[in-house]
């Protein structure tokens, strides 16, 4: 059946790309390596990480997870980060997830580790990507999903210009429960 709308964005178009480094306000983001599996280990062993992400991951999983990074780009399925002081030193990730090229739409999921909390990290980063997606990629909507009970989540999307749109009742299982999800979103036109 004939699509009667253009895709917004054609796919092939993100594999045909390298992933960029991307300067974001004294901080880079980079591709991941494999050599940053003892920050993913630790990231994943933080309770706060923990309780927002649902997951925790051992030294294994983590190779796994770092190693699956190239394939999730080059199938247009998601695009992940390394947030990096110095291009060397992991302070968070970021990624896009739920990527729909052809509707122009991602979901933005980010993390910092405990040591570079209260720097501002998370939304530079969140700016620097949504710069590049709207900008390079072409995506038409960005969209910040975060439980009803992370406040800082919350902080991060409204600095980095994501206004809230609404509340998904029950949303996303947590280990306490379902948990309402807050839906913050940026456009191009933003």
């Amino acid at each position: 059946m004939p699509n009667l709308v253009a895709d917004v964005v054609v796919p092939g178009r993100l594999a045909a790309l390298p992933q960029p480094v991307l300067p974001a306000d004294g901080l880079l983001l980079r591709p991941w390596r494999l050599a940053d599996q003892p920050a993913v280990v630790a990231a994943y062993s933080d309770p706060a990480i923990q309780r927002w992400h649902c997951r925790a991951m051992d030294d294994d999983e983590a190779a796994a997870w770092l190693a699956a990074w190239p394939e999730r780009w080059s199938t247009e399925t998601r695009a992940g980060w390394a947030i990096t002081t110095d291009g060397e030193e992991v302070a968070g990730q970021i990624s896009l997830r739920a990527l729909q090229l052809t509707d122009g739409q991602a979901e933005v999921s980010y993390w910092v580790l405990p040591s570079h909390r209260g720097r501002r990290v998370a939304p530079r980063a969140l700016a620097a990507l949504s710069a590049w997606a709207f900008g390079e990629l072409g995506l038409h909507r960005l969209e910040v999903r975060h439980s009803m009970d992370n406040e800082p989540s919350c902080r991060v999307a409204t600095v980095a210009g994501f206004p809230a749109e609404g509340v998904q009742r029950g949303s996303l299982l947590h280990q306490d429960g379902w948990h309402d999800m807050h839906v913050h979103a940026r456009l191009d036109s933003d």
